[in-house]
Order: structure tokens, then C-alpha cells, then sequence
């Protein structure tokens, strides 16, 4: 059986000194290895930046529209279509061992769940999801 140490309410653990050690080493650690790239070059603090770094965008092409712009969200309703159809895939599942204990009570529930699910693909359908363009 596991022996617990009880130490007075409200004083906070302490740290031992092997654990500070261990601490102090790693961070030491940490600079040389951040010296030793900042030596040899290979940190991008190593100068000024140079014309294509200085590009606004990261495909080095000027942008054609201003960044505030709006723009139309279509795969608002390729997501719901997606949660819809996640949704029923991660219950049907579950719900096919159920089935086997629960008969046709099971079944009347999993009947109206795709009846809502339903729902949701014809209203994706009618915003016109599936054109694909």
C-alpha cells in the first residue's frame, strides 16, 4: 500500500534541489544551442530583410484587392452538409448495437434522427451545395 505524505494546509511543496539543477541545466542548454545558431547564421535576425521578404503577401505577388474586402462565405453550407452527414455516421454506429437490445423503438428514434438530418441535406440542396463551380 502506498504511503501518502501529509504536508501542513496552505504551505506550498517544495522544490528540491536536484529539480532546480535539472531546470538551471536545461536553460543553459537552451542558450548555447540559441547562441550557436545566432553564430552561424542561421536565425533570421541576421540582417535586414531583403526585397521579396519585404512582399505583403506570402506568394511574392501584390494583392488585387484591398485586405478589408468582403467576399461571399461559401463553405458555410458545405459545413452544415458535413456536420450532417459526421453526425449521423457517429451515431448509427453505436446506435446499431442498441438495435439488437432495443428492437423497434430503436428504430423509431433512429427514424426521426434521419428525418431531421433530412432536413438539413434538402435545405444545403435548395442554397444549391451540390453545383459545384
Amino acid at each position: 500500500m502506498a504511503h501518502h505524505v501529509r504536508r501542513p494546509q496552505g504551505r506550498a511543496p517544495r522544490i528540491s534541489m536536484e529539480t532546480i539543477l535539472i531546470l538551471a541545466g536545461i536553460f543553459a542548454l537552451t542558450l548555447v544551442f540559441v547562441g550557436g545558431l545566432r553564430a552561424a547564421g542561421w536565425s533570421d535576425f541576421s540582417g535586414p530583410a531583403t526585397a521579396p521578404q519585404q512582399r505583403p503577401v506570402l506568394g511574392g505577388g501584390d494583392p488585387q484587392t484591398h485586405a478589408w474586402q468582403r467576399f461571399h462565405a461559401r463553405y458555410y453550407t458545405m459545413t452544415l452538409l458535413f456536420v450532417a452527414f459526421e453526425m449521423e455516421m457517429m451515431f448509427m454506429y453505436p446506435w446499431a448495437v442498441v438495435y439488437v437490445a432495443e428492437g423497434g423503438k430503436a428504430l423509431a428514434e433512429m427514424g426521426m434522427f434521419l428525418a431531421i438530418l433530412s432536413v438539413g441535406i434538402l435545405y444545403g440542396w435548395r442554397e444549391g451545395i451540390f453545383k459545384w463551380e
